[in-house]
């Protein structure tokens, strides 16, 4: 199904990529964003979807320091955030705060609450932990994966243990398995590695060639991952050979996916093709589809293609979903455009 935007847009004024949920802000449909401008002071834009839906309303705009790569909000405090960033050549991560009144500030700052520069390689995430209120959080770099402990009161952070993954892996991301937290999983050229975060040491792999992934937050084993192409696949982790489920993507790379955090089997993902897919996959919201039954299955071709959002001009880089409204998510074009969409009208009948 094709379809163009029926959402409620919002313009930065500078590129961007990055865009998360503001999961700790149980009150408001809330997302943060930061811009990737080369020669401008960047932005940070706190933004709130109004009650009946129809307008996002900026709630807060910081300057930033640098270009932003990567943004995560803090699961328990939705003051703080993570942000990745680069000026020239040389790369940085750091914890900030939004000040306690911003919007009763006239230029409100971001304080910074601890620098992650463990590193001497370009960072390429800052992973939070999903369990709630936790003090632990994951960096990972081109060639290491930093196990920190962080202090928000105090505004201090410790490294705890670092582990290489070798001179033969280049890492591009990872993930927290929401399931463990002893858990991580990271994303190299050729594969999946899954890190124990007890000993520092990878556990398993899956040959796999991942530009991006997520875990499915409901269902335990189930990990989505956008391929290096286009396509994107579903795997079981105890099954671990084959994916499940494929779908064929976008038509051209498929950036970024998300499962949703409530409803069963819905993915998002985003591409450089300027749209956005909202996907069906029907092996996870089926209660018995990862049973030991599928062991001998061959992996599933489906398009369960529920809709495509197209109304973008640009590629698009962010997408992330509502924790608070799970029928809700949110994309960010590279030319600046947020998009706040619903997914209600393309629901599968139960």
């Amino acid at each position: 199904m094709q379809g163009g935007s029926t959402g409620v847009g919002y313009g930065l004024k500078y590129q961007a990529r990055c865009i998360a949920d503001v999961k700790a802000d149980t009150d408001h449909t809330s997302f943060i964003t930061g811009t990737l401008s080369l020669k401008e002071e960047n932005e940070v834009h706190l933004l709130r979807l109004s009650s009946d839906g129809t307008e996002l309303i900026c709630e807060g705009l910081f300057s930033h320091p640098n270009e932003i790569w990567d943004l995560s909000s803090c699961p328990f405090d939705q003051r703080l955030f993570s942000t990745v960033f680069s000026s020239g050549e040389s790369y940085g991560a750091a914890v900030w705060q939004i000040p306690e009144l911003y919007g009763q500030l006239n230029s409100p700052q971001l304080e910074k609450i601890a620098s992650l520069d463990a590193s001497s390689c370009k960072i390429k995430c800052v992973l939070w932990s999903p369990s709630g209120r936790h003090d632990k959080l994951i960096s990972i770099d081109e060639q290491n994966v930093f196990l920190w402990s962080l202090d928000s009161s105090k505004k201090a952070v410790k490294l705890q243990s670092q582990e290489s993954a070798g001179m033969l892996h280049y890492l591009s991301g990872g993930a927290w398995d929401p399931h463990d937290v002893n858990v991580v999983a990271s994303t190299c050229e050729s594969s999946i590695q899954f890190w124990d975060l007890r000993t520092m040491k990878t556990t398993s792999s899956i040959e796999a060639h991942v530009r991006n992934m997520d875990y499915d937050v409901r269902k335990k084993y189930i990990l989505v991952t956008a391929e290096d192409e286009s396509g994107i696949h579903i795997w079981d982790l105890r099954m671990p050979k084959a994916p499940i489920q494929e779908f064929p993507g976008h038509a051209h790379w498929t950036w970024a996916v998300k499962c949703n955090p409530d409803l069963d089997g819905l993915i998002l993902s985003a591409g450089t093709d300027s749209a956005v897919n909202l996907w069906w996959a029907s092996h996870i919201s089926n209660d018995d589809a990862t049973s030991e039954s599928l062991v001998d299955s061959p992996t599933r071709k489906m398009d369960s293609l529920l809709n495509t959002y197209s109304d973008y001009e640009d590629s698009v880089y962010g997408i992330t979903w509502s924790f608070r409204e799970p029928w809700i998510f949110a994309s960010l074009s590279y030319d600046g455009r947020v998009v706040v969409e619903s997914v209600k009208p393309y629901l599968p009948k139960r």
